[in-house]
């Protein structure tokens, strides 16, 4: 009876707390014009594939300059507003740090219609680097950011000092285990999305099952989205994305990289994009970061590998000390 009651008390804690937690949802329009980032957002004008489309950016320049850049590549479920802790620890030590909404995410515009390719982003984040006059700069990217990081230093390796890439997607082709998925269908299952499927997807691939209200937030800002009627113009910049992923791997020309490059992986996690629709026996070899980061190590030459036991898919949210140490020795 004992133990009963105290299976009960806890399934209505975990009931209180999961409605607590979605009850701070609302609804964000598809730019997040009503969301307040951490600093002053610019946006860039471009005319890309005949659209006219407005790519945001935060430029956060430090009190006491030490004269280099550094820029952030956000990851394909986030945009530029996770990188706030680390912006700031950075202009701390002295470097201008350049925030980037990639087209499709975040306050940048979503295309009607637009050809991803790994390519294009990263000749976007050019762009800003030569608005902004910055001709050398510190790359730092975070899951598909990883991916578009990568891309940046293999086509413009003159500009780039140094690449972080912190548990990026990509160390592996998705595509030898998971089976084609159509654009469309993509979108059928990004139409579906909300609060709890993507708090879902987040706690088993991002935290391993262990989850912190902390993260909340970073599932709010993309569930709060599902409630805005203009929510399929998301869901479709998703399903290209994913297509983007699953077709343009970087893992083949990781060897051609020269850039000195810190590779920062979480030891627990299993990111793997489609993993739901390999086979059993798939899954369970998809998403070995510990296994991968060794991997890409040993690809990459000019490189370096900190990991992080008992850390995910995102160091710089889950244990910001443990990331930000080896960060910055790198760099400095």
């Amino acid at each position: 009876m004992k133990t009963k009651l105290i299976l009960a008390f806890f399934c209505l804690a975990f009931s209180f707390n999961t409605h607590a937690q979605k009850d701070s949802l609302r609804n964000l329009d598809i730019n997040l014009e009503n969301y307040q980032y951490p600093f002053p957002v610019k946006f860039l004008s471009l005319t890309i594939q005949k659209e006219k489309l407005r790519m945001a950016y935060m430029d956060v320049q430090p009190q006491k300059p030490n004269g280099k850049s550094i820029i952030l590549l956000h990851g394909k479920n986030f945009n530029g507003a996770y990188w706030e802790q680390t912006a700031k620890a950075l202009t701390e030590s002295g470097f201008r740090v350049i925030i980037p909404d990639q087209i499709g995410f975040g306050k940048s515009s979503k295309p009607d219609h637009f050809q991803y390719s790994f390519h294009q982003l990263a000749s976007n984040t050019k762009q800003i680097l030569d608005t902004l006059k910055i001709s050398k700069v510190i790359v730092l990217g975070h899951s598909m950011g990883g991916m578009v990081a990568s891309r940046f230093a293999l086509m413009y390796p003159e500009i780039v000092e140094k690449l972080i890439l912190e548990n990026p997607i990509g160390l592996e082709d998705y595509k030898l285990k998971v089976p084609y998925q159509t654009v469309d269908k993509w979108y059928q299952s990004e139409l579906k999305s909300n609060f709890e499927s993507i708090k879902k997807y987040q706690l088993n691939s991002y935290y391993d099952g262990k989850w912190k209200d902390q993260y909340t937030r970073w599932v709010n800002l993309s569930a709060g989205w599902t409630l805005n009627k203009d929510y399929p113009k998301v869901a479709w910049n998703n399903a290209l994305t994913y297509d983007l992923i699953m077709t343009q791997p970087v893992v083949y020309e990781f060897q051609n990289i020269s850039t000195p490059t810190l590779l920062i992986i979480g030891q627990r996690d299993r990111s793997a994009v489609g993993k739901n629709y390999a086979t059993p026996e798939d899954q369970k070899t998809m998403g070995n970061y510990p296994e991968l980061g060794k991997k890409t190590q040993n690809l990459i030459k000019n490189s370096q590998l900190v990991e992080l036991d008992n850390i995910g898919h995102l160091p710089h949210i889950e244990d910001f000390d443990r990331f930000i140490k080896p960060l910055l020795n790198f760099i400095k």
